[in-house]
């Protein structure tokens, strides 16, 4: 910006005389103007910044909150599906093991174990709407989760102590894998190969080459050692207090099986075969209760985990035939 002209007036010469500057008062001049200039720009832009985004503080905060809030976002996410698998795990608890040892399943509503209402959670009422809500559903799972939890822990307690008081009874459980092949058809309708129709699959099949170890699935008596129609080689173990297993077409009996022998759980029994009606290789496992047939895939529980239960449970129940 240039420098105004000023005139002084001189009474000898009775004339306004211009003021006259001189190159380092014009550049101190020039600076000042400039930063003022500059000062006021800066305050401006402070201001409107300020005003639109915030503070540094400001700023910084939120992007704290941001990152918090996804954190939260996550920890929910991982609740939920730790839920889930406390859910299925209570399913077992209920379905399999329970039932299995004639005990009384506990109500799913009972597991629940319903968390505080929502005047629990006003602490969170001060946040915002977003905020609240993640809170309170982190806050109410984890408090459900928590309660489910000690339940479990509870139920798996009592399960324990009925076993030790029932041990007599449960050696004689059918309650291993016949053999070590995967299931590859569960009990329930099924595609009959050979006959061409759905019919009733009584029991599961395992895949197994021929020649595989078939055992004991639990403590009991050699009921029956011989070929039995379409069963093929047929071998039947009463294990008393109304369990009969049946394993079907086998290649051999081990040695010394016979009608009358008695077995434990975990004893090699017969092998592996494809006799009687069979398309291939397999071991054909069955288990009455009182004379009738159950599903097996509920008590294969003393030799897996509860993870190998639902995998081998999920192979039964996607498979659409059998292979006898």
């Amino acid at each position: 910006m240039p420098l105004k002209k000023y005139f002084l007036y001189d009474k000898d010469s009775s004339n306004f005389i211009p003021v006259e500057y001189n190159s380092l008062e014009r550049l101190i001049y020039s600076a000042c103007i400039w930063i003022i200039g500059g000062v006021v720009l800066c305050g401006l832009a402070t201001a409107i910044l300020t005003k639109t985004v915030g503070t540094p503080a400001a700023v910084t905060l939120k992007a704290e909150n941001e990152a918090l809030q996804e954190q939260l976002y996550q920890a929910k996410t991982t609740i939920q599906k730790h839920n889930k698998q406390l859910n299925k795990l209570a399913h077992t608890d209920n379905e399999l093991y329970r039932s299995v040892l004639g005990m009384q399943p506990i109500p799913y509503g009972e597991r629940q174990a319903g968390a505080g209402g929502a005047e629990v959670y006003s602490e969170f009422d001060s946040y915002s709407e977003d905020t609240e809500k993640i809170l309170t559903c982190v806050a109410s799972n984890l408090e459900q989760m928590e309660r489910s939890l000690e339940i479990q822990k509870s139920s798996f307690k009592s399960i324990k102590e009925h076993y030790h008081e029932n041990q007599e009874k449960l050696a004689h459980l059918p309650a291993i894998k016949p053999t070590k092949g995967i299931v590859v058809s569960g009990y329930g309708m099924r595609y009959h190969p050979i006959l061409k129709y759905r019919r009733l699959h009584e029991g599961l099949d395992f895949n197994a080459s021929i020649g595989s170890v078939v055992y004991a699935t639990g403590d009991g008596v050699v009921k029956y050692a011989r070929r039995k129609s379409t069963y093929g080689k047929l071998l039947i173990i009463d294990h008393g207090y109304g369990y009969e297993t049946y394993y079907a077409h086998l290649s051999a009996y081990a040695e010394g099986i016979e009608p009358g022998m008695k077995v434990e759980r975990g004893d090699t029994i017969a092998f592996t075969g494809s006799t009687g009606r069979s398309t291939g290789p397999h071991l054909h496992y069955e288990i009455l209760k009182d004379g009738k047939t159950i599903d097996p895939i509920n008590y294969l529980f003393a030799d897996i985990s509860p993870t190998e239960y639902l995998r081998y449970k999920k192979l039964a129940e996607q498979s659409k035939k059998s292979l006898d």
